[in-house]
């Protein structure tokens, strides 16, 4: 048991404190600190076309067309999710759609999510 005076709102508080599974002479390992999720980098689009931005952060949750199908503009082609709330990213133009992103993949402001050609 290891006893720390601590100062709440001006007041102070001694507590004791039980180590779990580690002598007092030995130090504990660090705590195992969770992977950063992944970001999905602007990949150099090979097709040539109109680009689609993602227009701010957050998470590809759902593609609506297939990769290579036909939109129209103001078509939505994918859901990207940003503080708890789904957004559809719409076609700029006619054409065949050719996704840059995965579902699932997190995205920074203006990632390149598809181009439309």
């Amino acid at each position: 048991m290891r006893n720390f005076i601590v100062t709440v709102d001006g007041k102070k508080y001694e507590v004791g404190v039980e180590e779990i599974g580690a002598t007092a002479s030995a130090p504990s390992a660090p705590a195992p600190v969770a992977a950063a999720p992944t970001v999905v980098a602007a990949p150099a689009a090979a097709a040539a076309g109109e680009k689609v931005l993602s227009p701010f952060p957050g998470l590809i949750k759902n593609l609506l067309v297939a990769n290579g199908a036909s939109v129209k503009k103001d078509q939505p082609i994918l859901v990207l999710e940003a503080m708890k709330m789904d957004n559809d990213i719409t076609a700029p133009c006619d054409g065949k759609v050719t996704f840059s992103v995965a579902k699932g993949a997190n995205v920074e402001s203006d990632t390149v999510l598809a181009v439309i050609g």
